[in-house]
């Protein structure tokens, strides 16, 4: 009774949620995810008022204000670039222009002067998300949602740089030509942004998506180009799906069927798969699919074994929204830019003087059981690594808890691999939970509660007595003759300050089991934990805000709350080092 009293409780808060930003979408005119504060949007804050506790060091993030969605990512001429949604005079949502920095190797990154900011008839009330696409003769273009008055109509237009000479591209041109794309009508023109990377068929057209919705259907609306100008709107949708709510963020690309290469968006054939990921503006997730891309029809099929709807796969199934993906021509590698909001209370964003930060840059690969993805940090970042610390063959017994002295636990980046003798003490899955979220399964069990095999994991960002703490863990379950794997990242204890949004993150993590070992992999950032699962099946990033494990106070810890022993096979762990150029 006790469970159902919970799980009920859940439910019922979830669709008040839903309920809630849907008459946020209907009584402010604009889209959940745009919310405007109006009375903060002309606070500025300076340099030294920023403060400095819970920024992070090796996270992209700019010296102040607010930052959202990544847009545009590319490289060209030896140059990465990153464009951003950002608001130059304070730490809410509003004033957006497109920021932009440079890299050399995604790590260490140089900021530039916003490449575009409202100026025109045709974005003078906001410059929305969008992508970049390097079209032939080597000439970027950017193309990006635009906001034409204050009924918040939308309409996709582009920019391309005034100076291709310039090895960072710094001023951009938004010729008078524009909008290139409008709403017709049956279009929700408060609902139609988001403008993809094109892709060029074998018939020589260009391509691209613009999400949207109707009344409650995600859409990925399909225009098609001969010149990259005159686009026309397809009969029908590329892809939509009933019951998601508007499809912000939409991103199209191929992966390869075999092999760790990353393809340009326009590659097709028979040895490709394509993911289609949309971000939900309601639930505040995104999901994706993979599945077959009919290029005759310019529609595109999921996988019939994959769930297309909000309860889909995730990228991330924690703090992790409208990401954008480029194909890098250096190293022949798809890379995925992610969007972690904060989720302490909005005047804590104004006192602290910023909000927001990108993800880590991650490669993705299809899984070869072809039913995911894997994400991984880029290489580069391992260039940051520091002093380290080794373990190898430390059994850890029920209620064991092993401190790692990594030089700063607050800024650290661990491996660990853990194996256990057999799988005959998993406990049972309630067949109840078989209808639930992974969140929700771990909000039942937790880190502290004994398990069989598991809980076992790390305690990241915690204090010495355990007053805070956020463990990222596995729990092993049997559910008829197979296994299911439970993974956590549970910010609940984060915290002891109020106010804060501190849920269990969890995702269900498809893995075989027969050598009986989990890997974890785990980047802790002052107020983020990035968690990789055996070896990148499965992805959750919680922001949390620690008052105690702050710092040189701050510990991490291997432990394990299950009956059965298990042994960290490897453990490597490093302090991080702050890139050269960050933060400036």
């Amino acid at each position: 009774m006790e469970y159902f009293s919970s799980h009920y409780y859940h439910k019922v808060a979830r669709v008040l949620l839903l309920l809630l930003l849907f008459v946020l979408v209907c009584e402010n005119g604009v889209e959940a995810s745009h919310r405007v504060y109006y009375e903060y949007q002309s606070l500025s804050s300076t340099s030294s008022s920023v403060k400095q506790q819970h920024r992070t060091a090796y996270h992209f993030q700019p010296p102040q204000h607010w930052i959202n969605d990544p847009n545009g990512p590319m490289y060209y001429n030896g140059v990465y670039h990153l464009f951003y949604q950002y608001n130059p005079k304070g730490s809410v949502w509003g004033n957006i222009v497109w920021a932009h920095s440079v890299s050399t190797d995604l790590i260490n990154w140089t900021p530039l002067d916003p490449a575009i900011f409202p100026s025109k008839p045709f974005d003078q009330y906001g410059c929305w998300s969008g992508s970049a696409t390097v079209l032939p003769g080597n000439k970027p273009t950017i193309l990006y949602t635009g906001i034409i008055d204050a009924n918040n109509t939308q309409v996709q237009n582009y920019a391309v740089p005034a100076n291709l000479s310039d090895p960072y591209l710094r001023e951009w041109v938004k010729p008078d030509d524009n909008p290139l794309i409008v709403p017709q009508i049956g279009i929700n023109k408060t609902a139609f942004r988001d403008p993809t990377t094109a892709w060029k068929g074998k018939d020589g057209h260009w391509r691209i998506l613009v999400g949207g919705r109707r009344k409650h259907r995600g859409i990925a609306f399909l225009y098609r180009s001969r010149d990259f100008k005159k686009w026309v709107k397809a009969k029908h949708p590329l892809h939509t799906k009933a019951e998601t709510g508007n499809w912000e963020c939409p991103d199209f690309f191929p992966v390869p069927k075999i092999g760790l290469k990353g393809l340009d968006t326009s590659v097709m054939g028979t040895n490709v798969k394509h993911v289609l990921k949309v971000s939900l503006d309601v639930t505040r997730y995104e999901y994706y699919t993979i599945g077959t891309y009919d290029t005759k029809k310019d529609r595109y099929v999921p996988d019939k074994t994959l769930v297309d709807g909000w309860k889909g796969l995730r990228y991330d199934y924690g703090n992790f929204y409208a990401s954008k993906t480029f194909f890098d021509p250096n190293k022949n590698r798809r890379i995925l830019w992610g969007w972690a909001n904060e989720s302490d209370p909005v005047q804590d964003d104004i006192d602290k003087g910023w909000a927001g930060i990108q993800l880590i840059p991650r490669t993705i690969t299809l899984d070869p059981n072809g039913k995911q993805l894997i994400q991984w940090p880029v290489e580069e970042l391992e260039r940051l690594r520091g002093q380290n610390v080794y373990m190898i063959n430390q059994v850890l017994n029920k209620g064991d808890r092993v401190e790692v002295p990594v030089g700063t636990a607050a800024q650290a980046d661990v491996e660990v691999t853990f194996n256990f003798p057999s799988l005959d003490s998993a406990e049972e899955f309630e067949p109840s939970w078989r209808k639930l979220d992974a969140q929700d399964v771990c909000s039942e069990t937790g880190s502290t509660v004994e398990g069989g095999l598991g809980p076992f994991g790390l305690l990241t960002l915690a204090s010495e007595n355990l007053e805070e703490y956020t463990p990222v863990f596995f729990r092993v379950f049997k559910d008829g003759k197979k296994y299911v794997v439970l993974m956590c990242s549970d910010a609940r204890r984060s915290s002891l300050k109020d106010g804060m949004y501190n849920p269990s993150f969890a995702g269900f993590v498809d893995v075989d089991l027969s050598d009986k070992k989990l890997s974890l992999r785990s980047l802790v950032d002052h107020s983020v934990v990035e968690s990789f699962g055996a070896n990148g099946k499965t992805c959750i990033t919680s922001r949390v805000y620690p008052t105690i494990a702050v710092g040189d106070n701050a510990h991490l810890y291997v432990f394990n709350n299950g009956t059965t022993s298990v042994t960290i096979e490897t453990l490597d762990a490093w302090d991080m080092k702050r890139p050269d150029r960050m933060n400036i």
